[in-house]
């Protein structure tokens, strides 16, 4: 966008100045503006009459800003982050009595939530409704007991809270032994966050309407059934990862029959970003055959250089023409070769490499 997220909210709150509830975002993710408090608007960008700010923002020095008292009567807010990180001295950080709905998202995993995520959420002593939908490392477990002793116990947060449905709760346990790491996953359904990362083969199901960003991994293989589960999980998805070594046990049955026309079509309708570097060749098979997938145009694609010469048959397989056609732009993982034939087989693509993977 040509104008900043800043001067565009600062313009919208000096024309409408009665405004009660905003909510800033992009018809697409990848086109995605975020708040960033970096510019002269920081001194007038407030409000009196603003409740509801749903937004995309940078940082949590750009969530610490809009509690700063900027918006005095702001009682819902959505935050949608880039990353968190230990923040700047920002004054003002007092109680926050009128927020009753709170609900952080971050795509990135976070090492301190005991020390920003906690604090904050003691000071919103009439908290009514909370979403975190946040990945957290080498740190406290977020369960169902822990949000009850160390958010709601404190005397000023624990009469707000009555009690949590379990009924409309999920959680999922994972284990990797080859890496030795588990992850717990818990959250309340039907859920509203943008992202769901390190889908595994465990996935429970369910419908994501409003996630745009996905990542799946396993130590185990991701069959092509598994993919049918994922597109009908996630219909919006915008951007996809997928991490797996393991081949697929189910491809030497479809070829062995000649079944592979008869393999129900995964066909991604908004999907315009693939991340399949670290993956078995069968996972870029899964993707580039058109008998398995069915891309729409313009899609940019990470991919390892030389899995994907090999998965084309230096590029001349028919199979992955089609949807290597809908390629727009291609980035290759490895060391840098010639593109003549390359270009010809993605002859819509604009073509980079990398020498580091993803």
């Amino acid at each position: 966008m040509e104008l900043s997220a800043t001067r565009i909210i600062n313009y919208i709150l000096n024309v409408f100045t009665g405004l009660i509830y905003l909510k800033l975002h992009e018809s697409l993710y990848k086109n995605c503006a975020r708040l960033l408090f970096d510019d002269e608007f920081l001194p007038t960008f407030r409000s009196s009459t603003l409740l509801k700010l749903n937004i995309r923002i940078q940082c949590f020095d750009d969530c610490l800003y809009l509690l700063d008292g900027r918006f005095s009567q702001l009682h819902t807010l959505c935050v949608d982050l880039v990353h968190i990180n230990r923040p700047h001295e920002i004054k003002n950080q007092g109680d926050l009595p009128n927020l009753k709905c709170f609900s952080p998202s971050c795509n990135l995993a976070i090492s301190f939530y005991d020390e920003l995520i906690l604090p904050l959420l003691y000071r919103m002593s009439n908290l009514e409704q909370l979403g975190l939908y946040i990945e957290t490392v080498n740190t406290t477990l977020i369960d169902g007991n822990h949000l009850k002793r160390d958010v709601i116990n404190p005397e000023d947060i624990q009469r707000t809270f009555v009690d949590f449905p379990k009924k409309n709760i999920i959680s999922n346990v994972d284990y990797f032994p080859e890496a030795k790491q588990s992850q717990c996953r818990i959250y309340s359904y039907p859920s509203f966050t943008p992202y769901y990362n390190n889908i595994t083969n465990n996935f429970p199901g369910g419908l994501f309407q409003y996630v745009r960003v996905i990542s799946l991994y396993d130590e185990y293989p991701f069959e092509h059934e598994f993919f049918i589960r994922i597109q009908k999980s996630f219909p919006f998805i915008e951007e996809l990862t997928v991490i797996n070594y393991k081949s697929q046990n189910e491809k030497q049955s479809y070829e062995s029959i000649n079944d592979s026309q008869n393999l129900s079509l995964v066909e991604y309708s908004f999907l315009n970003e693939i991340a399949i570097v670290r993956v078995h060749d069968h996972y870029i098979e899964q993707f580039l055959f058109n008998t398995k997938t069915y891309l729409h145009d313009n899609v940019l694609l990470h991919i390892n250089y030389e899995s994907l010469q090999r998965v084309t048959h230096n590029f001349t397989r028919e199979n992955t023409q089609i949807n290597c056609a809908k390629i727009n732009e291609l980035i290759l993982y490895g060391e840098r070769c010639p593109i003549s034939s390359l270009q010809k087989y993605f002859p819509n693509a604009k073509i980079c490499f990398f020498k580091s993977t993803l």
